[in-house]
């Protein structure tokens, strides 16, 4: 598998042996572009691009088209620990469902959290035998665990997380100015990459009650917060020479000093999420703590300034954030207490392909934002593309077709989503990992053919 060879490895077997296998689609997304074409997969990975070819083994019918496996950055699964929120059983199911090929796990919210090499250890533990979908892991950056990042990046971790703010969990603790720098400046030395919750506690509402009206919660982590933290870590970056990252970006204001930063050679780069460029703080009912997130949903405004970085690329990536919990958190009409998190792997991709197409966007203009720019922040080069040499990641997806969001039949092990009850366009059919069909609509996921993507070499007994 070419996922930037010496970097990247799996863990496991090699492809397992396999006939050849043929698939062809009328639109086929290669280059940028759609357009007809036979993929012949071979061992897992795609061996030829040859012309449509009408009897081939699978042909999708004219309204589909097949897109390669999404790549997304930034999931919650929470196992060990808080398998209850989610877990890697379904949460890689719900990927799979959501046409994801791929998804980098998120330090928090396991317990324990992956800032060690021995948590990574029990993280790895858990996922034998329940991945649906491929998995990378984040390690943490906290102030514990300083001095010896390089010791968790050789474990397997493809970079690292850190909070500037309260993460909401005890056991991850935030950074403050001197540790940031001391972070960076770690990391520095060995090209590490670190992922950053860019929200400056100096300008967040203290915790506690806020009472149901989502227009307080709003107001309690307003625009400037973001902004100054995002200053914070462009300032230090640029001191340090360290490559950062900022994840979840919901403020479009904060876009300009993002773009002046790239312009003078700062190595930064940015994500955005599904339920910031589609939802808005104006129609989030009030005691609906699924719309409730960190940074919180913004107006429509906000939202077009957002879309405008989409569309000059100021934005890399959009991915979905996946941090789901229990109905019971969740369910607190108190948006200063209910659980802050998006519950949104599984409906990402049509939301957006929903939104873009009221917008006027061509959808083959955003599919590298959901896929290649994703790999390219976890250093996952090689993934989210259909081209000869990569592994035969594929989703048949119908953009026309719509569908209506029904919570209790997602793949989440907690049926709650801000999108319940909405009419999407676009619905993913079919998903092939390594040529092998692990879902399809109206189907249960039973497939755990995933495989762990590690920076380096490590090796733990199940």
């Amino acid at each position: 598998m070419n996922v930037d060879d010496g970097y990247i490895r799996e863990t496991r077997a090699s492809y397992r042996d396999a006939m050849t296998t043929r698939i062809a689609a009328r639109r086929v997304f290669v280059d940028g572009a759609f357009a007809p074409a036979t993929v012949v997969i071979e061992e897992g990975a795609i061996a030829a691009l040859e012309p449509f070819d009408a009897s081939a083994d699978t042909v999708l019918p004219a309204d589909a088209v097949l897109l390669p496996g999404l790549v997304d950055s930034h999931v919650h699964l929470d196992e060990p620990g808080r398998t209850e929120w989610e877990g890697f059983a379904t949460g890689t199911a719900a990927a799979a469902a959501g046409g994801v090929t791929t998804v980098v796990d998120m330090p928090l919210n396991s317990l324990p959290v992956t800032t060690s090499v021995e948590a990574l250890d029990a993280k790895r533990r858990a996922a034998v035998g329940k991945l649906a979908v491929d998995v990378a892991y984040w390690g943490g950056a906290v102030p514990e665990n300083l001095g010896s990042l390089r010791e968790l990046a050789d474990a397997g971790v493809v970079g690292f997380k850190c909070f500037l703010s309260p993460s909401g969990i005890d056991e991850f603790g935030h950074l403050d100015a001197e540790q940031l720098e001391r972070c960076l400046a770690e990391l520095a030395a060995f090209d590490g990459l670190l992922i950053v919750h860019a929200e400056d506690p100096a300008h967040l509402h203290a915790d506690g009650a806020l009472g149901p009206r989502y227009r307080d919660f709003e107001a309690s982590r307003p625009p400037l917060s973001e902004r100054a933290a995002i200053e914070r870590v462009i300032d230090t970056a640029r001191r340090t020479g360290a490559r950062a990252h900022i994840v979840h970006v919901s403020d479009g204001g904060a876009l300009d000093a993002v773009r002046a930063a790239k312009a003078e050679g700062v190595r930064l780069t940015i994500e955005t999420c599904p339920h910031y460029l589609t939802l808005d703080a104006s129609a989030v009912p009030d005691g609906a703590g699924a719309f409730k997130c960190c940074p919180p949903i913004r107006g429509g405004d906000n939202r077009d300034l957002l879309w405008a970085g989409v569309v000059d690329g100021t934005i890399d990536a959009i991915v979905s954030d996946h941090s789901p919990a229990t109905v019971e958190l969740k369910g607190n009409p108190d948006f200063g207490l209910a659980w802050g998190g998006i519950a949104g792997l599984q409906t990402g991709l049509s939301a957006i392909h929903s939104t873009a197409r009221g917008r006027g966007l061509a959808f083959e203009s955003l599919l590298p934002l959901m896929t290649t720019g994703p790999a390219r922040v976890a250093g996952l080069e090689g993934l989210g593309v259909v081209e000869v040499g990569a592994p035969a990641h594929l989703v048949a997806f119908a953009p026309d077709e719509q569908f209506t969001v029904d919570a209790a039949a997602l793949e989440y092990r907690n049926p709650v989503s801000p999108w319940h009850g909405q009419t999407l366009t676009g619905v993913v059919r079919e998903t092939w990992l390594r040529g092998e069909s692990v879902y399809r609509r109206g189907a249960p996921v039973t497939e755990r053919e995933g495989r762990e993507l590690l920076r380096a070499t490590a090796v733990v007994e199940a």
